[in-house]
């Protein structure tokens, strides 16, 4: 065991609209599987808009023809990119289907995970949220299907429902997102391993475990 008496942390920014993210947070649980220490680990999920001024639904249109858009890049690279997002994703037992993807704001899927963090259910909330908006062709900005998250994950539907007709967890997204600016964040997912290590996108298990054993022993040894 570690001999600090401060939690091993591990901050992760993501935002729900972001592939990577998915997969970058089934290949994190799989190395802290693999990690001796995973008892010690506090996950802790915050929040990054990739497009905090999208409309709560943006107009219907191809996601292929939506990136190439974005990225000005041609319809046939952008279909080449998503078929390595989808084999990706079906490593780590996802089934991504970007047919249904519905695209649009996910500063309330945010706020609900805040709503999710205070009562223990940030990891599953979260889980069943990319779920919806990859798999199931959700929209993020349904307050109806948020709660019905949240109902599922466990939580009371009606005060999931009152914390999103108010303004709970605005602050806290909005103080989130600063500090991933103010520590340089640029793309996500991105992972602060025990406030000693950054490491960006969605890499592989090996080495998102290499780097949690690092920071484990610098840690036992009071570094």
């Amino acid at each position: 065991m570690s001999d600090s008496t401060t939690p091993f942390v591990v901050d992760v920014w993501s935002d729900f609209a972001c592939p990577w993210c998915y997969i970058g947070k089934r290949r994190l649980g799989a190395a802290l599987a693999a990690f001796a220490h995973a008892n010690e680990v506090q996950v802790v999920w915050r929040a990054f808009e990739l497009d905090p001024s999208a409309p709560a639904l943006q107009a219907r249109l191809p996601y292929a023809e939506r990136l190439a858009v974005k990225y000005g890049m041609s319809v046939a690279d952008a279909r080449v990119r998503i078929d390595q997002v989808i084999a990706a994703a079906a490593e780590v037992g996802i089934a991504m289907d970007f047919d249904r993807v519905q695209p649009g704001n996910t500063f309330d899927a945010h706020r609900l995970l805040q709503f999710a963090r205070e009562h223990g259910r940030a990891d599953d909330v979260g889980e069943r949220l990319l779920t919806a908006y990859f798999c199931d062709g959700r929209a993020l900005s349904d307050r109806i299907m948020l709660v019905a998250v949240a109902r599922a994950a466990g939580l009371v539907g009606d005060a999931a429902r009152a914390a999103l007709e108010g303004d709970y967890g605005a602050a806290a997204v909005r103080s989130e997102q600063k500090l991933a600016r103010d520590l340089g964040i640029q793309g996500v997912p991105f992972f602060r391993i025990d406030a000693r290590y950054g490491v960006s996108g969605a890499q592989p298990v090996d080495r998102l475990l290499e780097v949690l054993q690092r920071a484990y022993r610098e840690r036992a040894a009071g570094g």
